[in-house]
């Protein structure tokens, strides 16, 4: 996919907070794109949703820097806190977690994104307590 297509859905996404079904059809007529070609690239990229999310989108990162400094224990650990697994959101829809392979802040692992903010060098409890903060 070009990056005109790409620019396309992050529009849709920004408008309705996921990948709206009905939007996307609309776009693949305009650009004479097959639907399953758009859905194709959605899934390839985290930051394509398909399904409505909440208003805070946690991503933990999961690749071998955050996971060699504790990744791994800080995702269980919001997971209990939020009590909600990787893939779901939180009843009031104000959480969703998610796990990524880069941030792209190896150096300063272990790392999480809420919405478009970075946060770095973490412990479990700094990564609660960020989350309480937007409670």
């Amino acid at each position: 996919m070009n990056s005109y297509v790409l620019d396309e859905l992050e529009r849709i996404k920004k408008r309705y907070g996921y990948l709206k079904e009905k939007e996307l059809v609309k776009l693949s007529k305009k650009l004479k794109i097959p639907l399953i070609k758009l859905y194709e690239t959605a899934s390839f990229y985290s930051f394509l949703p398909t399904e409505p999310k909440g208003r805070y989108m946690i991503r933990i990162c999961n690749n071998l820097p955050c996971m060699a400094k504790g990744s791994e224990k800080i995702l269980k650990h919001l997971e209990k806190f939020l009590k909600i697994i990787p893939g779901e959101t939180t009843e009031d829809r104000k959480f969703s977690l998610e796990t990524t392979s880069c941030i792209g802040c190896c150096d300063k692992a272990p790392a999480m994104m809420i919405n478009d903010k970075i946060y770095t060098n973490l412990t479990e409890k700094e990564a609660v307590k960020i989350i309480k903060k937007l409670k």
